[in-house]
């Protein structure tokens, strides 16, 4: 198992480089450059523009540029952000764990519901409660993840029930452990259920499919002939094979929850990694988009490997299979 993990953080090296690769060359293919508002600036000599040009090459080719970005990293250095006047490592950190608080909240927010609704509509399969389900599931999947937030803006503006934007109140500093944690809490759920309300209802279709074909498996008819309820059947036989799909698939979902934040974020006001990449973008901020972009690959294939070893604890099969 050591030496799996090992060989699957080894392969993020060529997938960081790759893609961080690309990125820059996109980047250098759009007109302006991280200086060009300074640029503007009257009060800002031109000799300090020449020497930062220097010192990162943004007078030679993008790949000459990139090495030199590359070996500032390598020394831990992820650069300077000149929008936020601060360097990149400090900005993500305060960003990430925004975005990871949100993406944990509608990722346990979403399996928690449709787990259950989906084993619940495989058991009772064609029922009035199957049919509900199923066209709620269906309206969900057909409304995008930015038009619901309008709507919950639109909801919130409307009732005063919600905040309209940030991740905390003002006066948080002067609140207790308690009240901090319901304010917190309070921000988070709009954005928890315009990114988790998809999610639902994909989770649960597929829990559901998963569940009606593993009652048609054999050692189900084995376990039923043996004597054993019909409840131990269902929820401890059956749920523990037919979730194995569902776990294969947490890698994905979760870094798919990350992405999915960008546009969340960005119409709910959340102060998150998604917001800063999209507004870093528009002020072509490239080491603050290279630091995000190295950021979601690493969480994709860590997601994707965690995702492995739940499987792996979860399938008896696949524990056998690496002992051979």
């Amino acid at each position: 198992m050591i030496a799996f993990i090992i060989r699957r953080l080894l392969t993020l090296i060529p997938l960081l480089l790759g893609i961080t690769m690309l990125v820059f060359l996109l980047m250098s293919l759009a007109p302006g450059d991280f200086l060009t508002p300074v640029k503007a600036q009257r009060d800002v000599p031109a000799e300090l523009i020449q020497a930062i040009e220097t010192e990162f090459g943004l007078d030679q080719p993008w790949y000459v540029q990139y090495y030199k970005w590359l070996g500032n990293v390598l020394q831990g250095n992820l650069g300077h952000s000149w929008a936020y006047k601060l360097p990149v490592s400090d900005l993500i950190g305060q960003r990430i764990w925004a975005t990871f608080l949100l993406s944990v909240c509608a990722f346990v927010f979403s399996w928690a519901i449709a787990i259950p609704l989906g084993v619940l509509a495989a058991v009772y399969k064609d029922s009035i409660f199957d049919r509900i389900s199923a066209a709620m599931a269906y309206a969900a999947l057909s409304i995008p993840e930015f038009f619901l937030a309008l709507l919950l803006v639109f909801f919130a503006a409307q009732t005063g029930w919600f905040p309209l934007g940030g991740a905390t109140s003002i006066d948080y500093d002067y609140l207790s452990f308690g009240g901090k944690f319901i304010d917190r809490a309070h921000h988070l759920i709009l954005p928890t259920l315009a990114l988790g309300i998809g999610s639902v209802a994909s989770i649960m279709r597929i829990m559901r499919a998963n569940f009606l074909d593993t009652i048609r498996a054999g050692f189900v008819t084995t376990a039923r002939a043996k004597g054993l309820r019909e409840r131990i059947v269902m929820f401890k036989h059956v749920l523990r094979n037919a979730i194995n799909p569902l776990v294969s698939a947490f890698g994905f979902a979760f870094s798919g929850l990350l992405s999915g934040a960008l546009m969340v974020e960005i119409v709910l006001q959340y102060p998150g990694l998604g917001q800063l990449m999209y507004q870093s973008i528009l002020r072509e901020d490239q080491f603050v988009v290279l630091a995000s972009v190295m950021l979601g690959c690493s969480m994709l294939v860590v997601g994707n490997l965690l995702a492995d070893i739940l499987l792996a604890w979860s399938d008896p099969r696949i524990r056998l299979e690496g002992k051979k």
